[in-house]
């Protein structure tokens, strides 16, 4: 039993938040009324961005420090691309308002690369982070 599941909850509810983001329909709502050339893709790249920092703290905290970092990073990406694969294809097979695009799933799997590249600055370029618990 985990003591303190700060990133599990984290994890979770972010993905959470992500999914029903992505399948929701938002149709009828009134968009903003100013408009900012290609936010949607800084969307995608920010929710993937914090759900694969999430996630690597997620896997750090399930497996106590004891997965070996690299394997974290790299098991983290990869789930973070399929499943923004899977979410683009979802759109495009199961929703009625929603399409998938292949942009969007480049910009979540940028997003998670680059999540990716900042937690593994915090823990070995000299900051006081420490993959072992």
């Amino acid at each position: 039993m985990l003591k303190k599941p700060f990133f599990t909850i984290s994890f979770t509810g972010w993905m959470v938040f992500v999914t029903f983001s992505s399948l929701y329909s938002f149709k009828g709502l009134k968009p903003p009324s100013f408009s900012i050339p290609h936010a949607d893709k800084l969307v995608h790249f920010t929710f993937y961005f914090v759900a694969c920092i999430l996630g690597i703290f997620f896997l750090r905290e399930l497996s106590k420090g004891k997965m070996m970092f690299k394997q974290a990073l790299l098991s983290m990406v990869i789930s973070m691309i399929c499943f923004g694969v899977i979410i683009e294809v979802i759109q495009h097979i199961f929703t009625l308002n929603r399409t998938g695009d292949i942009m969007d799933a480049l910009a979540n799997s940028a997003g998670a690369i680059c999540g990716a590249a900042v937690v593994k600055y915090l823990f070995f370029k000299g900051q006081a982070l420490k993959w072992r618990i």
